[in-house]
């Protein structure tokens, strides 16, 4: 099993970055303590950014597919007692379907190339892995568990210990801990979690046949009770699945209050009862030398707001072409370095977020009052009183399309910018996205002609995308320059009527997780120094010459 990365922790943070690497012709070995997946919900969201990434890696029909129901409306409901009755407010969000039809009459780099997806942690893991299975090359292992690895500056060997109690060790390049919020890999290296812990809640999972076709109010994905013990109910992907989270004080209450939640006598049985705190918490650290975090092992995210795999996801996309870069013997010292300069801070404002959107919900539940199912005046103001509240505060846990897409990577040793160019800005916490085609942040999307999204006509190498009757001078020196450094290199004049609204006239640089790295009006005068520098080989761009 030695291999070029070992990565712990067969999440769909560690499933990510194995497909990632694996599609790059790395050699990885996955390992997990787990004796195989579990039936826990955890996550349901995979949201437009890490669908966009999903697609890039050829799978996110095969996501779809295996999901909810793609014509099912997202909508949010807060309920007064029962799903039986009608409810105090509902936001109504379109099905998957629908955002397809509509993104494609949006020409102004405001949607991404494709909507989220609703789907089940249990049914995620599976499908990932049956996905980096079939990669040559990587090796999926269940019992195994990390007790303990050393490095130095040519590799990593790990400690591994089965079930049964025979040790193994590993030979790597790399070791990237995926390994949740109780990290092994984390704290070997002697990094804490900082931040919150918030309320303790209770999860149970149930499963009944009849009860989605038995709630009157409208079909949604969550369901939220206006009562005393912060009841939440989500609909699972297969529509026979319901987890419920509520803060009552013994597992035993959760079978009735679900019973009388549901308001409907249809049969269920309960799966799953258990208890999880609440944490907003970043690492003080996510690499050490040839070891690296992420996902939970890096940060916990409530689920307020969806962000926690979300964010690991995307960890796993930026680190996953580093590592791939430095096997292939063509990444700078500051390539890897960068990691950390990059994903610590996006972990920092994700908590953030997931901490506002939190705090909106704590407000319309602060209006609840005893009296707020009554058929009476105190019932019809209480009602009245919290909607008011809820039609604005509920919005921060659904609607953050700019925490999804509009981040940037502000103070990277590998995003150049021109001189005069403000490096020192910072990442606003603004849940409305909007594009900005600046080193640092995503490519937005637009439409190519023949229909297809940008994304897809980018592949894995670094692209300069030239926007309208932009200069050629400099660019057979770039492509030299790429060439010298060993790192992939192509040009791109997209077909599209859309970028130059949306990018502006002019020249964009991005690498192979399309993020820009570089943008101008014409290329600098050292076109060396800025492929040295992007590849991890430098500190300046010269100006324009």
């Amino acid at each position: 099993m030695d291999a070029q990365v070992l990565i712990v922790g067969a999440g769909p943070v560690g499933l990510t970055m194995a497909i990632e690497l694996g599609r790059r012709g790395i050699e990885v070995a996955l390992v997990d303590k787990r004796p195989g997946f579990g039936k826990l919900p955890k996550m349901e969201r995979c949201n437009a950014r890490t669908m966009e990434n999903f697609r890039r890696m050829g799978i996110a029909d095969e996501i779809r597919a295996a999901g909810l129901d793609n014509d099912m409306p997202m909508d949010v409901f807060i309920c007064q007692a029962t799903l039986q009755r009608p409810p105090i407010v509902h936001h109504a969000y379109p099905s998957v379907r629908r955002l397809q039809a509509d993104y494609r009459a949006v020409h102004d780099g405001t949607t991404a190339a494709e909507p989220y997806q609703l789907i089940s942690q249990y049914t995620l893991e599976p499908l990932l892995r049956d996905v980096a299975a079939e990669l040559p090359g990587v090796a999926v292992r269940f019992d195994q568990e990390v007790t303990g690895f050393e490095q130095d500056r040519e590799g990593v060997v790990t400690t591994l210990r089965s079930a049964s109690g025979e040790e193994q060790r590993i030979a790597s390049r790399y070791l990237v801990g995926c390994d949740g919020a109780a990290s092994v890999v984390r704290g070997r290296l002697g990094f804490e979690l900082q931040g919150d812990s918030l309320l303790e809640m209770r999860q149970a999972l149930f499963r009944s046949e009849e009860l989605f076709d038995a709630i009157p109010i409208g079909k949604g994905r969550h369901y939220h009770f206006a009562d005393d013990v912060n009841s939440f109910i989500i609909v699972q992907d297969d529509k026979r699945h319901f987890s419920l989270h509520a803060t009552v004080s013994t597992d035993e209450e959760m079978p009735a209050l679900f019973r009388r939640l549901i308001g409907v006598d249809v049969p269920f049985e309960t799966l799953y009862i258990g208890r999880w705190t609440q944490r907003l918490m970043v690492t003080s650290g996510m690499q050490q030398g040839r070891v690296f975090l992420a996902g939970d092992s890096a940060h916990l995210v409530i689920p307020t707001g969806g962000l926690g795999m979300n964010t690991g996801h995307a960890d796993a996309v930026d680190l996953a072409w580093k590592l791939a870069a430095a096997v292939a013997g063509w990444a700078g010292d500051q390539l890897l370095a960068s990691y950390s300069a990059e994903r610590r801070p996006i972990a920092v404002r994700n908590v953030a977020a997931s901490r506002k959107a939190a705090a909106g919900r704590r407000r319309w539940r602060a209006e609840w009052r005893p009296e707020i199912a009554e058929d009476s005046p105190a019932g019809i103001e209480a009602r009245a009183r919290l909607k008011e509240v809820a039609d604005v505060e509920q919005r921060w846990s659904n609607d953050l399309y700019g925490i999804e897409l509009g981040y940037r990577y502000l103070h990277s040793p590998v995003i150049a910018y021109e001189p005069g160019e403000d490096r020192d800005l910072e990442d606003p916490l603004d849940f409305e996205y909007v594009p900005q085609a600046v080193p640092g942040a995503r490519l937005p999307h637009v439409w190519l002609a023949d229909g297809r999204p940008i994304q897809d006509a980018l592949a894995r190498e670094y692209t300069l995308i030239v926007v309208g009757e932009a200069g050629a001078e400099g660019i057979e020196e770039l492509t030299t320059a790429f060439a010298e450094v060993g790192a992939p290199f192509r040009v791109l004049r997209p077909d599209s009527v859309d970028a130059a609204a949306v990018y502006g006239p002019g020249l964009l640089l991005v690498r192979p997780d399309l993020h820009i790295v570089w943008r101008g009006a014409r290329l600098p005068g050292d076109v060396r120094g800025l492929a040295r520098l992007v590849t991890g080989h430098g500190n300046e761009v010269p100006a324009a010459g």
